[in-house]
């Protein structure tokens, strides 16, 4: 069983990126003042990295381990090894903690697609004597956050119109509006 990033996510996120790269490209192609492309070029590396790594986050579960597999990198835990099985809620940003021993852990959190059956799933599969009451709490009523894709929709749409005007300065009549 695979859970990956939610696509309501992952599509405006996307977006935001092809509108970062063609504002950039506009600069580079009209000559805009360096400061600028500069700008641009800085703000194009994290929205990149925050792209590949949600689009290659998931995890995925069999009947012995549960795996996170993250931009270059890549963490397994056996479910027997699990000791302890914890959560926090903050605002409706849930994480899971999974504990193996005092260095081996992973953390989940609510922007995985299927978000309440991952956590039945991996509850299930746990020791139950590992398991924690909030996290019991949470597979009863985990919550679901929208936030982050109204922001990152906002985000694209007013990128769309900063790379509106910027090509309409540029090219004039030939655009519509």
């Amino acid at each position: 069983m695979t859970f990956r990033i939610r696509h309501a996510f992952l599509i405006p996120l996307g977006l935001l990126c092809l509108e970062v790269l063609a504002l950039l490209a506009s600069c580079l192609w009209f000559d805009e003042p360096l400061a600028k492309s500069l700008i641009l070029g800085f703000m194009i590396l994290p929205v990149l990295v925050l792209f590949a790594e949600s689009l290659l986050r998931q995890a995925r579960f069999d009947d012995e381990t549960i795996e996170v597999r993250k931009l270059l990198r890549r963490k397994r835990l056996r479910f027997a090894d699990i000791t302890a099985v914890e959560s926090i809620l903050i605002k409706k940003r849930a994480f899971i903690t999974l504990c193996a021993g005092d260095d081996d852990y992973l953390i989940l959190s609510n922007a995985y697609a299927d978000f309440p059956r991952l956590v039945r799933l991996l509850l299930a599969r746990v020791p139950a004597s590992s398991i924690s009451a909030e996290a019991t709490a949470l597979a009863a009523d985990p919550p679901s956050k929208s936030s982050d894709i109204v922001s990152c929709w906002l985000a694209a749409l007013l990128l769309g119109f900063i790379l509106y005007a910027q090509l309409k300065s540029h090219l004039g009549a030939a655009l519509p509006l």
